[in-house]
C-alpha cells in the first residue's frame, strides 16, 4: 500500500502561513483595550494599516468600521511627530466624532473644523467636513505638515452628485506619503473602487465584509400581525420568501384558514383571508401607529426609528401619539429628559421657545417620542440624538437623513412606505438606501438580534421585497465633474497639461476607461523622472538640453533610411545631407561640445530622449480615447481666457491665473463664477449689510422645483434692486458663454429666500422671519450658515468697502438662533 502524496504548499499558502506567524504588537495592544474581541476584517485592517498601506473597509452599517479609524488615531498618537485627519460627510458626524474623541484624549488633543466652527485646528487629531480638507489641499495649508493618516468615513457618498466630487479631489491630491483610511458602505464593486484608490494612493488594501455582527431579521407587518419576510428551519431563516405569506397575497379574496405563521410557530391574526385582507387595507387606510408601538413595546422590540420620508409625515407621527395617550418613559426617565433638554437648551431666547414649538416638543420627549429631520433646530435633533443614545427616547420618527452614519443605532427600524418623493415624483428606495435604512436595527453589545418592519401596502409583491432585502449592496459611481473654482486652483497648482493628467486619474474617468489612470499615472511618475534627467545633465558650459536636442536629431537623421523607390527620394537625400551639415555645425559650435563631462551628460540626455519619446506615446494613446472629463475642462479653461480668469503664456502653451484668478481660487459654490464676475464688476458697492446678506441668499438658496421667486415688489428697495438687475446681467452674459462653450450651466438666482433673510439682518423678530421665508427652523439656520460662509468668503477675497460690508453682513446673520447654532456645532 502506497503512502499518499504529500500535500506541497503554494506560495500562496505559504505566505499565508508566515502572515499568520508575523507578530503586530500595536495591534494586540489596541485590542487589549477593548471590551470586545476583534472581528476577522477589523484585525485585518488593523494590521494593514500596522504594515503601513492604506486600506479600504467595506462593512455593513453597524458592523464596526470605526474601530479601524480609532486604530488610525491610536496609531498617530504613538508618534509624537504625527497627525490625523478624520473626515465626515456631514457636520453633525463631525461633532459626534469630535466629541467622542475629546472624551479618550482630552480637549488639547482635539480639534473641529466645519467651515464655521474652528476649535484647536493646530491639534494632533482634526476632525473635519470634507470639503475642509479639499480647500486645505488647494491652499498649500500648513496644517497638512507632518499629515500621516486621514480617516474618509462614509467614503461611498463621493457617488452624492452634489458634494461628491470634493472627495475624489481630497483622494487625488492628497500628498503620497499620506495613509488613507476609507470607510464604506457594503457596496457591490468594492473592488473596483479599491484597484482606483490602488492606482492613484499606492499600496491600499480592500477589506470587504458582508457578516453583520447583529442578525437582522425581516418581518412584514400584515394587519395586526408580524409575519416573517422568509421561511425558517429550524431557528435559522433561509433566503426563500415565507411560502405563507406568498399564498395570502396570492388567494386575497378567498377564505382561508388561519394567519401567516410567525417565527417559531405562532400563528396570528383572526381566521379568514377576508378578514385578514381587511386588515391589510387598513394599513393603506386607516393606519394606527399607536397599535404598532404597543405591539413593539410588548415584543420588546424597543426602541425604534420609524422612518418616514417627509418631515411633515414625522412631526404628525408625534402628535398622533400625544393624542393617543402612549408613554414609554419612567418617572426617572421623565426628570433625566426634562434636565438634560434645559441644560442643553438654556442659551435660546425665551422669546424664541415658543416660536421654535419648544414646550410641545418637551412634550413629547417626555414621553419618550420623537422626531428627527432636517427641519428642526440643529440643537433640537441633537438632544434627540444624545436622548436616544441614552436609551431615555424610546421611539424616533425620522426622515432618511438619519441614515447618513450618525451613531443612534436601535433595536428595530419600521419603514412605512417603500417609495419616496423625489422632488418630481414618487419613486422607488434603492436597494442601497434600503440597506442603510435598515441597517440601524441591532445594537452591538445590547441585542442579540435587529428587526426591520416594512408595512405591507396594497400592491406589494413579497417577492420583490425579499428581493430588496436580499441586496445588501449598491454600486459606487463616481459624480466628479470639473468646476470654474476647481479649474484655477489646478491650473495653478500644476498647469495644464498635468491637470488633465490629474483629471485623467479621477474615478469618473477611471470608470469610463479602466486603462487611463493607469496610464496617466505612469505619465506623470514619468514626468517626474524626466525633470530628473534633465537635472542631471546640467551643464557650467551652457545649456547642455539644447545640446542634446542637437544631438538627438542628429542622431535620428542618420539612422534614418533613404530608399530609392521613394518619391522625390534624390530630393528628400539632399535635404537631409544639407540638414545633417547644420546640425554637425551646430552641435561643434555650441559651448557644451567642449565640456569634459559632455559624454556623461549625453548619457542622462540619451535616458532623457528615451523617456520622454516613450511618455508622448503614452500621452498619444491617453488623447485617443475618450477623456470626458479632461475635455469638460478644457472647454471651461477656454470660457475662463475669453472672461480674463486664466491667460496663455507668451513663453509656453501653458495658463497662468490673472488676479481674477486668484480670487476666483477662493469662492467655493455652485455659482462660483458668477459670485467672481459680480465682485469683479463692483455690482454689489451700494449694499448695505443686509442688503448684501440677502444678496448673498439669493445665490446660496436653492427652492423646491414647485417654487417661483416672488414678485419684485416683495424684494428689498433701493440699491438692492439696482444690484439684483446688475447681478442678473452678468447671469445672463455668463448663461450665453457657457452655451457657446458648451460647459455646465450656472443656476438662476433664487431670490425666495431673500425677504426674509433681509429681514433678518436687520433684526426683525425670529416668528416673523420663518412665517416669510416659508420654512422650518433648522431649514432657515441650514441656509443662513450657508449665507455666512458666502460672506466669509467675500470678505477674504476683497478690499475696502465691500470687505467691511461683508463683515458687517456676517455679524447681521449670525444672531439669535444661528449665532446658537454655530456654536453649539
Amino acid at each position: 500500500m502506497s503512502r499518499p502524496e504529500q500535500h506541497q504548499a503554494s506560495p500562496a499558502e505559504r505566505y499565508a502561513a508566515q502572515r499568520r506567524k508575523r507578530a503586530y504588537p500595536v495591534t494586540e495592544l489596541f485590542q487589549s483595550q477593548l471590551s470586545y474581541d476583534f472581528d476577522p476584517f477589523q484585525r485585518e485592517a488593523c494590521e494593514r494599516l500596522e504594515e503601513g498601506d492604506s486600506v479600504l473597509v467595506a462593512a455593513p452599517t453597524g458592523a464596526g468600521k470605526t474601530v479601524v479609524a480609532e486604530f488610525a488615531v491610536f496609531l498617530t498618537m504613538r508618534d509624537p511627530n504625527a497627525k490625523i485627519f478624520y473626515t465626515a460627510p456631514i457636520k453633525a458626524l463631525s461633532n459626534q466624532k469630535f466629541n467622542e474623541f475629546v472624551r479618550r484624549y482630552g480637549p488639547s488633543e482635539v480639534g473641529l473644523l466645519t467651515g464655521d466652527t474652528n476649535i484647536n485646528s493646530q491639534a494632533r487629531i482634526v476632525v473635519m467636513t470634507t470639503e475642509v480638507l479639499r480647500n486645505m489641499l488647494y491652499a498649500n495649508s500648513p496644517l497638512l505638515d507632518d499629515l500621516a493618516y486621514v480617516v474618509m468615513d462614509e467614503v461611498h457618498y463621493l457617488a452624492d452628485r452634489f458634494r461628491g466630487a470634493v472627495w475624489e479631489e481630497v483622494i487625488i491630491h492628497l500628498p503620497s506619503e499620506v495613509r488613507l483610511v476609507s470607510l464604506s458602505a457594503t457596496v457591490s464593486n468594492a473592488e473596483e473602487f479599491g484597484d482606483w484608490l490602488q492606482a492613484v494612493r499606492g499600496d491600499t488594501q480592500v477589506i470587504v465584509s458582508e457578516h453583520r455582527p447583529i442578525p437582522l431579521d425581516y418581518h412584514v407587518r400584515a394587519g395586526s400581525r408580524l409575519v416573517d419576510l422568509f421561511e425558517t428551519r429550524g431557528d435559522t431563516y433561509t433566503d426563500r420568501v415565507n411560502p405563507e405569506l406568498v399564498n395570502l397575497v396570492r388567494q386575497r379574496g378567498r377564505g382561508q384558514s388561519g394567519g401567516p405563521r410567525s417565527r417559531g410557530g405562532r400563528r396570528g391574526g383572526r381566521r379568514g383571508g377576508r378578514n385578514w385582507e381587511a386588515r391589510v387595507r387598513s394599513n393603506d387606510e386607516r393606519y394606527n401607529r399607536a397599535e404598532l408601538v404597543d405591539q413593539l413595546d410588548r415584543a420588546n422590540m424597543l426602541p425604534a426609528i420609524f422612518f418616514i420620508f417627509s418631515r411633515a409625515g414625522c412631526d404628525a407621527a408625534v402628535q398622533q401619539l400625544k393624542r393617543s395617550g402612549i408613554c414609554l418613559t419612567t418617572r426617572e426617565e421623565r426628570d433625566e429628559i426634562r434636565w438634560i433638554v434645559e441644560s442643553r437648551c438654556r442659551s435660546l431666547l425665551d422669546e424664541d421657545l415658543g416660536v421654535l414649538g419648544y414646550f410641545q416638543w418637551l412634550e413629547a420627549l417626555e414621553l419618550g417620542i420623537a422626531s428627527h429631520h432636517a427641519g428642526l433646530l440643529p440643537a433640537f435633533k441633537e438632544v434627540v440624538e444624545e436622548l436616544f443614545q441614552n436609551k431615555l427616547v424610546k421611539l424616533v420618527f425620522a426622515t432618511e437623513t438619519l441614515a447618513l452614519g450618525i451613531n443612534m443605532p436601535a433595536r428595530t427600524v419600521v419603514l412605512e412606505k417603500l417609495d419616496k418623493f423625489n422632488g418630481e415624483g414618487r419613486v422607488p428606495i434603492t436597494p442601497g438606501e434600503f440597506t442603510q435604512l435598515t441597517g440601524r436595527a441591532g445594537r452591538r453589545g445590547i441585542d442579540v438580534e435587529g428587526h426591520a418592519v416594512v408595512l405591507w401596502r396594497d400592491g406589494m409583491n413579497p417577492q420583490q421585497l425579499a428581493a430588496l432585502a436580499s441586496r445588501r449592496s449598491y454600486p459606487l459611481n463616481s459624480s466628479f465633474r470639473p468646476t470654474y473654482n476647481m479649474a484655477v486652483n489646478l491650473v495653478d497648482r500644476f498647469g495644464r497639461e498635468r491637470t488633465r493628467d490629474v483629471l485623467e486619474s479621477s474615478f469618473a474617468q477611471f470608470q469610463a476607461d479602466r486603462a487611463v489612470v493607469d496610464i496617466a499615472r505612469k505619465v506623470q511618475q514619468q514626468r517626474e523622472s524626466l525633470a530628473g534627467y534633465e537635472a542631471a545633465m546640467d551643464c557650467h558650459r551652457g545649456d547642455f538640453f539644447s545640446y542634446s536636442r542637437v544631438r538627438r536629431e542628429l542622431s535620428d537623421l542618420e539612422r534614418k533610411k533613404i530608399r530609392e523607390d521613394m518619391p522625390n527620394a534624390h530630393a528628400e537625400r539632399e535635404r537631409g545631407q544639407q540638414r545633417l551639415q547644420e546640425l554637425r555645425h551646430e552641435m561643434r559650435m555650441h559651448p557644451c561640445h567642449s565640456c569634459p563631462e559632455r559624454e556623461d551628460h549625453a548619457r542622462w540626455g540619451e535616458r532623457y530622449w528615451r523617456l520622454k519619446h516613450d511618455t508622448d506615446r503614452l500621452v498619444r494613446q491617453i488623447e485617443s480615447r475618450t477623456g470626458a472629463v479632461a475635455q469638460v475642462f478644457d472647454r471651461l479653461t477656454d470660457a475662463l481666457i475669453e472672461r480674463g480668469y486664466l491667460a496663455q503664456l507668451t513663453t509656453s502653451d501653458d495658463l497662468a491665473l490673472t488676479s481674477h484668478g486668484h480670487s476666483l481660487k477662493r469662492i467655493y459654490g455652485e455659482r462660483d463664477l458668477l459670485i467672481a464676475e459680480c465682485i469683479r464688476k463692483q455690482a454689489w458697492l451700494k449694499l448695505d449689510a443686509a442688503g448684501l446678506a440677502a444678496m448673498a441668499a439669493a445665490l446660496v438658496f436653492e427652492p423646491r422645483r414647485d417654487e417661483d421667486n416672488p414678485p419684485e415688489r416683495f424684494l428689498p428697495r433701493g440699491g438692492f434692486r439696482e444690484a439684483l438687475e446688475h447681478t442678473e446681467r452678468l447671469w445672463e452674459e455668463l448663461d450665453e458663454l457657457e452655451e457657446r462653450h458648451g460647459v455646465p450651466r450656472t443656476a438662476p438666482l433664487a431670490t425666495g429666500l431673500v425677504p426674509a433673510m433681509h429681514r433678518w439682518a436687520r433684526g426683525g423678530r425670529l416668528d416673523d422671519v420663518l412665517d416669510e421665508a416659508g420654512l422650518q427652523a433648522g431649514d432657515f439656520v441650514r441656509w443662513s450658515k450657508q449665507v455666512l460662509d458666502l460672506l466669509d468668503q467675500i470678505e477674504k477675497v476683497t478690499t475696502g468697502g465691500l470687505k467691511r460690508t461683508a463683515r458687517e453682513a456676517y455679524d447681521a446673520v449670525r444672531h439669535g438662533i444661528v449665532a446658537y447654532a454655530s456654536v453649539a456645532e
